[in-house]
């Protein structure tokens, strides 16, 4: 993990604790924006935030891919998940989410941004064009794009948080594309919460191997649900911009219990 300055306490380490599922707190009421919710992980955090009651918004940009995502989560909170097909990785595109959001919600509370996907295409020494604009340039460009338009919108109480992985902070050879990209990032977010103050609270939950309907794993790593959990108890908590680390259940736990402990004192 990149070790980096907390910029503002409280910070949230793992301690190995092991401690009984905790209970999400209630966001009836709270409007959520999941760029990327339609993705593996993306679809824990979508699933955590139904779960504790709040409105969920997820853009998808075909009609198939927003009638298999309302299978998939079924009927149990459907009136409260807005899958809209709608193209917001541009600048103009995620400014007119935002808005149609806030026309239509009210408001805009949180938003938490597992957008990414996986090259493996080889050594930088052999990218071609398309490679840095698909892997590098367009991810980014998203983050950027949604980050910029969602900020000025937001409810000064609610929480942004992005979502990348340690490759981040560690290289990984042959995707290196990915490492970069996710770690311009984890800079951005950096930089936006300095940016921000005490103004907006701008968080990155930094994950290693995720469990999820695609990929069973180990059962040591963490679940694309206990990462939803996580993004949940940032939003309902008071907890100032940070770094998070989530590398398995213990963090979560770990995490939740700081905060819970936090809002006690």
């Amino acid at each position: 993990m990149l070790v980096v300055p907390t910029l503002v306490k409280p910070t949230f380490s793992a301690r190995g604790v092991n401690m009984e599922p905790n209970p999400l707190p209630d966001l009836m009421g709270r409007r959520v924006v999941v760029p990327g919710g339609t993705g593996a992980v993306g679809e824990g955090v979508v699933r955590r935030y139904l779960a504790a009651g709040a409105d969920v918004v997820v853009p998808t940009r075909s009609e198939r891919r927003s009638s298999e995502f309302r299978a998939l989560l079924g009927t149990a909170e459907a009136e409260r998940l807005h899958v809209v097909v709608h193209d917001y990785t541009t600048f103009a595109g995620a400014e007119d989410l935002m808005d149609q959001t806030a026309h239509h919600l009210g408001g805009v509370d949180d938003v938490v941004a597992p957008i990414g996907g996986w090259w493996a295409g080889g050594p930088l020494s052999a990218i071609t064009e398309q490679d840095w604009g698909d892997a590098f340039v367009g991810l980014a460009s998203t983050h950027i794009a949604v980050l910029r338009a969602a900020l000025p919108r937001m409810n000064r109480t609610g929480a942004y948080s992005v979502v990348v992985g340690d490759s981040a902070s560690f290289p990984v050879p042959g995707s290196g594309l990915v490492s970069m990209e996710q770690a311009a990032v984890l800079m951005m977010q950096r930089v936006a919460a300095v940016e921000s103050g005490d103004s907006r609270r701008i968080f990155a939950l930094t994950l290693g191997p995720v469990r999820t309907r695609d990929v069973e794993g180990d059962p040591t790593w963490i679940s694309s649900d206990q990462v939803g959990a996580a993004a949940v108890a940032l939003s309902a908590s008071t907890a100032q911009s940070d770094i998070v680390p989530l590398h398995g259940a213990d963090e979560v736990t770990d995490l939740l219990r700081t905060i819970r402990a936090a809002e006690r004192s």
